[in-house]
Order: C-alpha cells, then structure tokens, then sequence
C-alpha cells in the first residue's frame, strides 16, 4: 500500500459510534449529572438546622461553605443597636410628697414677665465648662450680656459656643453638664431686671 493510501486509512474514522473520550481520575472532576452535590440549601438540612436551633434555644445559624451561605434567624427581630447612641433618659423624679409639714420646693425662680429662657439651638451634648478640669461659663447669680458665652454644645463632634443673646442675671441652669438635650430645650433662666 503506497504512503498516501495510508495516511487516508488513518484519517477515516472507524465505523460505528464515536468512542467515548476516558476520563483520568486525578484530573477529571464528576460531573452534577453523576453525583448529587450537596448544598446548604437542601429543604431536609434547613429543617434539621431549625430543629437544633429549638433543641439548643440558639436565635440564630449561620453557615458558609464556599461560596454558599445560609443565615436563619428566629424569635423576634430587634432593631440594630448603635455603639454610641445616645444615652437612655434619665428615671423620672419621684412625686412630691403630699403630706408632712415640709411644704412643696419652690423653682429656683419664679416664671415672670422679666425671666427669660436660653434654649439649645439644636440636638447634642450640653457641656458647662470648656473642659473639665475649668471652671463653668456661667453660675447662678453671675450677669450676661447678649455676647457672653454661657455653655457649648456639642454635636457631631463639633464644639458650639452658645451665648445668652439677652442681657441680665443667671437664675438657673436647667441642665447638667455632659447632658443630651435636644433643639429647643431650654438651658438657663435669665432674669432680666438684674
């Protein structure tokens, strides 16, 4: 048989189906059609998670393999915490007692036509001194102009000094120092006829 013929018997494929390619053992992964995978996913293994999470009163799983995850939760969803949110209000005062011969506490000064009231123009943290090693801005008795500097206020990092904007005399501070108080909370009493 001359050469070309036997380059064209080579070239032809043998009758019948084509071979199946072989598969090495060490290479070759199985395919998903020839083993089932295994999942996080699978109805029997999400209720057998649910089960242990009651038999152990765990409130939450979370498990990853890979690339899957599956998180569940139970019982009821509380809203996220902050690291820093602001501080829980303070306990309310108790009720006057009604009886004795102590009569009720008088306010430090009587609301009249010439007190007038300093508020916080907005949301955070009463500060009465510059730092806490100083002395306070102001104290009851002490006398403001519309420019002095009667407390800060911080909010968001940032200090705010507040002044009084009314002339006159101290009557009472109404907040404490490092206290949360919210936009127009009031902060001092001023009585103006002083």
């Amino acid at each position: 048989m001359p050469d070309s013929d036997k380059s064209r018997a080579r070239k032809r494929p043998p009758p019948g189906p084509p071979p199946k390619p072989r598969k090495n053992p060490m290479t070759d992964k199985p395919s998903s059609s020839d083993t089932p995978r295994d999942t996080v996913f699978e109805i029997d293994r999400i209720r057998r998670l649910v089960e242990l999470m009651k038999e152990h009163d765990l409130s939450e799983v979370d498990l990853r393999e890979s690339r899957q995850r599956i998180r569940i939760c139970r019982g009821p969803k509380e809203p996220p915490r902050g690291a820093y949110g602001p501080p829980p209000p303070p306990p309310a005062p108790p009720p006057p007692a009604t009886g004795g011969s102590n009569p009720p506490a008088k306010p430090p000064a009587a609301d009249g036509p010439n007190i007038v009231l300093i508020k916080s123009p907005m949301v955070g943290t009463f500060y009465a001194r510059p730092n806490p090693k100083a002395e306070p801005y102001v104290k009851v008795g002490d006398r403001v102009d519309s420019t002095t500097v009667v407390c800060i206020i911080e909010a968001m990092k940032v200090f705010n000094e507040i002044p009084a904007e009314v002339r006159g005399k101290i009557a009472a501070v109404l907040c404490s120092d490092g206290e949360a108080v919210e936009f127009d909370k009031p902060l001092f009493k001023v009585d103006t006829t002083g």
